[in-house]
């Protein structure tokens, strides 16, 4: 893991959004937790992500430990991305996202259906 960034709060919750309070970067970690992908395949995953977008989001995230970044010396060339132990330690923060927008979402049905 790299050194705590002078950046960094000593806030432990202002810490995590500054590595993941961006919707593109949780959409990245969601996607790489099923599995490594090359960058074509986590272009067409993140529907409205722009490839310079996505590319400094990759980067950032490798400079941070969250991702792995291979380089095969291939024509063309080919480059696969994959967490580190320490993006993939950040599946049970997605995880909690999940529950809570689902529990949201439901709760919102049923008040919209009130509202009706």
């Amino acid at each position: 893991m790299p050194p705590l960034n002078e950046s960094f709060s000593l806030c432990p919750v202002e810490t995590t959004l500054t590595l993941m309070g961006d919707k593109w970067k949780a959409l990245i970690v969601r996607d790489l937790l099923t599995g490594t992908k090359r960058f074509g395949e986590l272009k067409k995953s993140l529907n409205g992500i722009s490839q310079k977008v996505l590319t400094q989001h990759l980067r950032i995230m490798e400079e941070n430990g969250l991702v792995n970044r291979k380089v095969y010396a291939e024509i063309p060339p080919k480059v696969e991305y994959s967490l580190t132990q320490v993006g993939q330690s950040l599946k049970h923060v997605l995880d909690a996202m999940f529950q809570w927008g689902k529990s949201y979402q439901q709760q919102s049905i049923k008040h919209h259906d009130k509202v009706c």
